[in-house]
């Protein structure tokens, strides 16, 4: 499910946070607490940092007087490293603020202003001399620049393309059908899948996803912001109904022809993901996953013909296979890649030739590898990002291809960011940890360099902060560990007792508690806790970052396991003498929603009051490829779905409830809760009810302080004494 909590940016507190009150701590106000750590307690940071492919340069944008200029770092000198500054010189486009640099080769980078693409020279004087290199459209969307300097780009569901040289716009697509969508992220942007443009190495052809959703159920989602008010017709999959079909074809840039891969029309409503070219632009391989999704086939087609070539490996599993990352082909052997996989239970690397055989599997171990992010050629080393010392953390290490060996490469505890150099030579390391806002560190992968580039000062210095404490408990299983967090309230005395607010998501793909800054997880935690509450949040089952086991222990029964999870922590939390158990509520957003709204009707009495924010009600109403995943389709675990469903269950309600949603919501359309309302009413059972005009899944913005304002009434009216 598409995510943003609500509150967000969550993270784990392994070591208490805070300090004593004093009379001279402040509190924060509903909007500091709401989008402060976006805006005046953002923690500081680098601006606009990109590293210079083939020179250990790493660039980043500061001010120098008035004017913004680039600093140069070069950290490949023997000195450690050499700073000089570049200014952009006469740009062809205004710009509020020099733009970050996205490199085409080691003298030439590129910008995008709106929908201009400006390409830069860097000559040897270091400076630059810059060229408008395509004025598009104000409609064109998806603009992406190859290494060639071609760029394609969509113009509503079309596909275009300028070419590198002539500068001439080809029309690759032109379909009248609005619901024949080219050059986009298909598949409802599920397995990993965040675009739909993909240039081969050289750019001589361009690959593009093909959707075809004229066979998919219209959906209005109405428009509030005109009189009379507009129904915008979308295509909505939900599970069990028809889905789209998804093609993948490959223009010839120098021929302009284009033809299909030839990936089966047997069952046309498979999905294709994982689309990666060849270093030679002779192949293209792509992950082809069927509907059911616990069957994977690598294949291999030609590019010229579209013919498919051969299938180098499958996987299979009883649950669901779950592919979201594309072949990483080694750059000194380019017969050679590596392939992320679960098949042992985590994600981990696995190196194989182009001919489909297993070399080695790299890495090993109840953990996950989360990124790769880079292969140095000269050491026959890769850089990973992994959940090696805990899963509330993330470390860089570097993994041997040779024979697995790893090595860790950042120092400190908590959220290692890695920014690598083209050659894996250098890591820029942003990271954050309970007690560190940010810092930002340069070292070599395989030198001696290291260089505190920026140490933030903590910009929550002055306020009342709570104490933070870290808990770890039984699964409902008895067996597997649980990892959570208690924020006291800041006034805090064991020998009163206070109203509690569970916060909670504990769904697919997504883990809330983190070692990162601030320790709490959320400033709204902390200004709930100034306001007396105690706060307990908790990753139960189901969560992401824990393997395969943890994460599937939901599988066909979503709400079930997860539930007897976070009953568990609501046995902690009764076991504490200073939890009054009659003044508990909870609170979640989109699955958050569905867990919230479940623990009303399916645990009633547990909690006095509840705020559900844009809830899934019932899974045959959400979207083909997330919810078949999890819950299978409906016709094959009718069970499933009707136990998980909340419309049949809403008499069980006990306590105060409330309901809120976007009306623009295209993920958990505005039906779910409208469906639920209509129950309620035809079942004589009252709760309370609000929605965001305007607002699509998540309420952003300024409008968010006021969500999070009616939020905090909601508990106050409910659970203050």
């Amino acid at each position: 499910m598409r995510y943003t909590a609500i509150p967000s940016c969550v993270a784990i507190a392994l070591f208490l946070s805070g300090s004593p009150v004093t009379a001279q701590k402040k509190n924060y106000t509903i909007a500091e607490a709401t989008n402060g750590m976006y805006t005046t307690f953002a923690p500081k940071g680098i601006k606009g940092a990109s590293w210079q492919p083939e020179t250990g340069c790493l660039w980043q944008v500061v001010k120098e007087g008035s004017a913004e200029v680039w600093k140069v770092t070069d950290y490949s000198r023997s000195s450690g490293k050499d700073v000089h500054f570049v200014s952009p010189g006469k740009l062809p486009v205004k710009v509020s603020g020099l733009p970050a640099l996205k490199w085409l080769s080691a003298g030439k980078a590129y910008f995008i202003s709106k929908t201009n693409v400006v390409i830069g020279v860097l000559n040897e004087d270091n400076k630059w001399s810059w060229t408008l290199a395509a004025e598009l459209p104000a409609n064109a969307e998806n603009i992406t620049v190859d290494k060639s300097q071609s760029i394609a780009y969509t113009i509503n569901n079309n596909l275009q393309m300028q070419e590198r040289s002539t500068r001439i716009r080809h029309v690759i697509t032109d379909e009248a059908d609005k619901n024949i969508i080219s050059g986009k992220a298909v598949h409802r942007d599920e397995f990993g899948i965040d675009k739909g443009i993909f240039f081969s190495p050289g750019g001589n052809y361009l690959a593009y996803y093909r959707m075809d959703q004229t066979m998919v159920n219209d959906y209005p989602v109405v428009r509030w912001g005109t009189t009379p008010a507009k129904a915008d017709i979308i295509k909505y999959p939900m599970a069990g109904g028809t889905s789209h079909q998804v093609t993948l074809r490959v223009y010839n840039v120098n021929t302009r022809r284009t033809v299909t891969l030839q990936t089966g029309t047997k069952h046309p409503d498979h999905y294709l993901t994982a689309v990666t070219w060849s270093p030679d632009e002779r192949y293209i391989y792509v992950a082809l996953l069927n509907r059911d999704q616990n069957h994977l086939w690598l294949n291999k087609y030609d590019a010229v013909t579209g013919n498919k070539l051969s299938t180098l490996f499958e996987e299979t599993d009883k649950k669901y296979v779950h592919p979201t990352h594309p072949l990483t082909f080694l750059p000194h052997r380019p017969d050679q890649f590596i392939w992320q996989s679960e098949r042992d239970g985590f994600n981990h690397l696995y190196l194989y030739n182009t001919g489909g055989k297993l070399l080695k599997q790299l890495t090993h171990g109840h953990w996950v590898v989360n990124e790769l992010t880079a292969i140095n050629k000269t050491t026959d080393k890769i850089v990973v990002t992994t959940s090696k010392e805990s899963p509330l953390e993330k470390h860089i290490y570097t993994v041997s291809l040779k024979d697995g060996a790893m090595q860790r490469l950042d120092k400190e505890p908590g959220m290692h960011n890695a920014n690598v150099s083209d050659d894996g030579g250098y890591v820029l390391d942003v990271y954050s940890s309970s007690d560190v806002p940010r810092n930002t560190v340069v070292y070599g992968v395989e030198s001696s360099v290291y260089h505190e580039v920026l140490k933030a000062e903590n910009t929550l210095t002055g306020y009342a902060r709570p104490e933070v404490k870290n808990v770890k408990l039984a699964a409902a299983d008895g067996v597997t560990p649980l990892y959570g967090k208690l924020i006291l309230p800041t006034d805090f005395n064991p020998a009163k007792k206070y109203p509690v607010i569970v916060y909670l998501y504990n769904g697919p793909n997504v883990q809330l508690l983190h070692n990162s800054f601030p320790a709490s997880g959320n400033l709204w935690y902390e200004y709930m806790a100034q306001r007396g509450y105690i706060v307990f949040t908790m990753d139960g089952r189901g969560s992401w970052n824990r393997g395969l086991r943890f994460e599937q222990a939901t599988f066909r029964h979503l709400g079930d396991v997860e539930m007897a999870d976070q009953l568990q922590g609501v046995r902690y939390l009764k076991s504490l003498p200073y939890v009054d158990a009659k003044r508990m509520g909870v609170h979640g957003w989109s699955f958050g929603g569905f867990m919230t709204t479940s623990l009303m009707l399916r645990h009633p009495g547990v909690f006095s009051c509840a705020v559900a924010g844009g809830p899934v009600m019932d899974w045959s109403m959400y979207e083909v490829m997330y919810t078949e995943r999890y819950m299978d389709n409906p016709d094959d675990n009718p069970a499933g779905y009707d136990k998980s469903c909340l419309l049949s269950k809403v008499k069980n309600l006990k306590g105060k409830l409330m309901l809120i949603h976007g009306t623009d919501d295209d993920v958990v359309v505005w039906q779910h809760s409208i469906n639920f309302l209509k129950k309620c009413v035809d079942d004589g059972v009252q709760v309370d009810y609000f929605v965001y005009p305007g607002h699509p899944h998540n309420v952003r913005g300024k409008d968010r302080v006021h969500l999070m304002q009616k939020v905090t009434d909601y508990f106050d009216l409910y659970l203050k004494p």
